[in-house]
């Protein structure tokens, strides 16, 4: 049975009756709906609150998933729309949790890779939200074009788009720090 199928299979038993069946969809995706949150610029706290919150607001609102529609789509959906509005009503864009671990050789790379990743944030937090989330979803989220794009409720080339402005953007932020930092 694919993935489509289990939550398809558990939306079903859901809507009949049996709450149950949302164990199947929590043990599957709370932790990647935690870290997208993250990576959007929640804290841990806010994370863990967004993340119950989201998947509460999911099971409310089961009937009006499209069965014809990928499941994990309309939930990170849901989950991006719902930490998006935290994070205007709550405060401004702040950098990205340092959730990705750095496992080098040594001290020294260690602390190269933490500055590289401390620079890509600060660079993620000049872009343009729209641009921001195309990063997210493509390259920490590791979805498809086609799967990003449904997330974002977006044509996928308009998808494509977003990321080469993005990733062209990134670069000249990049530089810019970098000059600025000699």
């Amino acid at each position: 049975m694919t993935e489509d199928e289990l939550d398809r299979m558990c939306v079903e038993r859901c809507l009949r009756g049996e709450a149950d069946a949302f164990e199947g969809i929590l043990d599957r995706y709370e932790r990647p709906v935690y870290n997208a949150i993250l990576r959007l610029g929640a804290d841990r706290e806010e994370a863990r609150d967004l993340c119950q919150q989201v998947f509460v607001k999911v099971f409310e609102r089961l009937d009006t998933y499209d069965r014809t529609r990928k499941f994990f789509s309309w939930l990170y959906r849901v989950a991006i729309n719902e930490t998006i509005n935290y994070l205007k009503a709550h405060r401004a864009w702040e950098p990205l949790s340092p959730s990705l671990t750095y496992q080098h050789a040594n001290p020294e790379e260690e602390a190269e890779a933490a500055e590289q990743h401390t620079e890509i944030q600060k660079a993620l937090l000049v872009l343009e939200p729209k641009y921001r989330l195309a990063i997210i979803v493509r390259h920490f989220l590791h979805l498809s074009y086609e799967e990003g794009a449904q997330v974002l409720s977006l044509p996928v080339k308009t998808l494509k788009s977003r990321l080469f402005t993005a990733r062209q953007l990134l670069r000249e932020i990049l530089e810019g720090q970098r000059h600025a930092a000699r």
